[in-house]
């Protein structure tokens, strides 16, 4: 198979190679891969293994991604290769993040032009590269993006947020939106269970919202682990002090998988509890996932609601060209 070129990449001596890609920046030996199994050095250029292959191709609601204030109610073509640059012990699709060469040929062969054409079939307002970690699929991403643009679509990552500032900038300008996970506060919890570190995802976020990407953040809570009242606080704090009050956080139960079977899934009372302290905290925007609680929006000005929500479904009649309809106020996100 003809692999391609891989870009954000250096030349070293003896023909190593240095990926510039993610802050893990992977120094591979000829013949060798980084640290997502699918960046390969060939005889001294750095290949992407998994640019034509598609492991997934669905139609989905936006607010599945989850993306409560961009495109409310639309749909969004989501696609994925295979591969990560985290090892996360919780990971809800480990089947099709960690790589192995079965999974790369099972993949569909697809072009980016293609998948942009699917994606008008399927009456989407967008592209979402999501389900395992766009980054790690960017060539792929970046060309399907700018043939979306060309025909009036958007663009969504969903992601760990572990790219390099270079790689976000150049991204800017074609990507739309995107949720970056924000798995805790805490270093030594990306360290033992995500095989990671926090500093640059929290950059990320810092650096996305400045480039005019819109985001919202997502914080699975496991039981024990991330979800202590302090965690939550901190989390909130991080964000509104940090990053902005409007930025949206979602708020999601863990359910047992991966390599974390044996842990309890998380009830509804604790992301009720959750979602409060990130309120009390300052964050106007904030969201429970994966249980069935009140995720419906309301104006942070007057506090009437403008997005009601059931299940992925959303009805935002109460937002008029970006503001409430009761109290005018600009409510934070994309509407149209």
């Amino acid at each position: 198979m003809k692999y391609e070129r891989a870009r954000f990449w250096d030349q070293k001596q003896e023909s190593t190679v240095k990926c510039e890609l993610c802050s893990r920046e992977c120094v591979i030996k000829p013949g060798g891969v980084g640290f997502c199994g699918v960046r390969q050095n060939q005889d001294g250029e750095l290949k992407t293994l998994n640019y034509h292959c598609l492991c997934s191709a669905n139609a989905d609601k936006i607010e599945k991604k989850p993306l409560n204030h961009f495109l409310p109610s639309t749909s969004s073509f989501s696609i994925c290769a295979p591969g990560c640059n985290f090892r996360c012990k919780f990971c809800q699709n480990w089947q099709i993040s960690q790589i192995n060469q079965q999974l790369l040929e099972r993949t569909s062969k697809v072009c980016p032009e293609d998948i942009a054409e699917s994606a008008i079939k399927h009456n989407c307002k967008s592209i979402s590269y999501t389900y395992t970690e766009p980054t790690i699929f960017y060539e792929l991403a970046e060309d399907t993006a700018l043939a979306a643009r060309e025909k009036g679509l958007k663009n969504v990552f969903v992601t760990n947020g572990y790219m390099k500032p270079q790689v976000w900038e150049k991204a800017s300008g074609w990507l739309d939106a995107a949720n970056i996970d924000l798995k805790a506060n805490t270093e030594d919890f990306y360290r033992d269970f995500c095989s990671a570190t926090l500093a640059p995802v929290k950059e990320s976020i810092k650096l996305a919202l400045n480039l005019g990407i819109w985001i919202e953040l997502t914080t699975l809570l496991i039981p024990g682990l991330n979800d202590s009242d302090e965690e939550i606080h901190s989390i909130a704090e991080f964000i509104a002090g940090e990053v902005s009050e409007f930025v949206p956080l979602h708020l999601s139960a863990f359910y047992p998988c991966a390599e974390m079977k044996d842990t309890p899934a998380q009830t509804p009372e604790r992301i009720q509890k959750a979602c409060e302290i990130a309120r009390d905290t300052g964050l106007k925007y904030v969201y429970p996932g994966n249980v069935m609680l009140d995720s419906n929006t309301y104006c942070h000005n007057c506090g009437k609601l403008i997005i009601s929500r059931s299940g992925f479904s959303a009805d935002p009649d109460g937002v008029i060209k970006g503001k409430c309809e009761l109290c005018g106020a600009e409510i934070p996100g994309v509407f149209e």
